[in-house]
């Protein structure tokens, strides 16, 4: 799925592509970073599947004396890592609990925009080109860890749209690695399905997500094409998740809130299997009346391509009160 596009905005440029520290501008090696990053925003690069990969890492003051848990956050399709760590709203929530955040860029051909997921089914440059992007993951949180000390018992991923796929797919194949995913306005997009273990999954969707859509079935074009996306439909991946982590069929109703955005009635209920296996609960923020927009982002009301925002739940806040109680076994 393309990320969303705002009226009279454009596509914000990626960082220069170069393995550089961006709070003070010196070229850095892992070995002359080891174990020491400064808290604020940082810009590496790094050499996978035969192309020059980067990501950006926001890094929070509180936690430094110790090894830090890490969140990766793929944006969506079209997009690419400083947009997305503009609205996401989570290096606030890093700053006050004391995790990691990465943001992998994505792939495309032009090398500052338009980037994409290979998520398996979806999307564009990516999937066609079959970028391996799980293991490109793996590498960043292998790099990370060359800079810094991380908690490798806790590093989860999240995302929004193509990236919420790309968390899907991250938690299917590299299950040894991740504890935690989080996918938002985004479902599975990939036919196998054989994690190596059991992973903790909180989805965050909306039935009337415009383009996501909640039951499955081609998408709209993307805007400026016609290009189209099939998709399956929201609980498919998180069937998959609760017969794998060993969860019952009954969900248990946790939460509810309703609201309203401008004249736009909104509820949101979160739900959770009961059953599941210690530590891989598999859980679902199921919206009405919210479109494709991250929510919690500041928005300027409807968005005539994305659908209705929402200040219902807060998809950073809910992020990270979720993954926060997994770790890897």
């Amino acid at each position: 799925m393309m990320e969303p596009l705002r009226r009279g905005t454009v596509l914000l440029a990626i960082m220069a592509c170069a393995a550089v520290d961006s709070s003070t501008g010196i070229s850095a090696s892992p070995a002359q970073t080891a174990r020491v990053l400064p808290a604020g925003d940082h810009s590496f690069t790094l050499q996978h599947g035969g192309r020059r990969r980067s990501y950006l890492v926001h890094a929070p003051r509180a936690g430094a004396d110790r090894a830090r848990p890490v969140l990766l956050a793929f944006h969506g399709g079209g997009g690419e890592a400083e947009g997305f760590k503009g609205y996401a709203g989570l290096d606030a929530v890093a700053d006050r609990e004391g995790f990691i955040v990465v943001y992998p860029n994505g792939s495309g051909v032009l090398p500052r925009r338009l980037l994409t997921w290979n998520a398996g089914e979806c999307c564009g440059y990516a999937m066609n080109q079959r970028a391996d992007d799980a293991g490109f993951a793996i590498a960043v949180v292998d790099d990370l860890a060359r800079r810094t000390a991380i908690d490798p018992q806790r590093v989860y991923a999240t995302g929004h749209s193509n990236g919420a796929m790309m968390a899907y797919r991250l938690g299917a194949e590299r299950a040894d690695r991740i504890a935690a995913i989080v996918p938002v306005a985004g479902g599975v997009s990939q036919e196998r399905f054989t994690p190596g273990r059991r992973v903790a999954v909180l989805a965050i969707h909306s039935v009337d997500d415009p383009r996501a859509l909640y039951e499955g079935g081609l998408g709209p074009p993307f805007p400026g094409t016609d290009v189209r996306s099939s998709h399956r439909a929201a609980m498919e991946g998180l069937e998959k998740w609760r017969r794998h982590n060993g969860c019952a069929a009954t969900t248990r109703v946790i939460e509810n809130r309703a609201g309203r955005s401008g004249a736009t009635a909104q509820t949101a209920t979160l739900l959770e299997w009961d059953g599941c296996g210690a530590g891989a609960r598999v859980a679902h923020w199921k919206l009405t009346g919210v479109g494709h927009l991250w929510p919690g982002a500041p928005s300027r009301g409807r968005d005539e391509i994305s659908g209705t925002p929402t200040t219902l739940i807060n998809a950073a806040e809910e992020i990270w009160r979720f993954v926060s109680r997994s770790s890897r076994d």
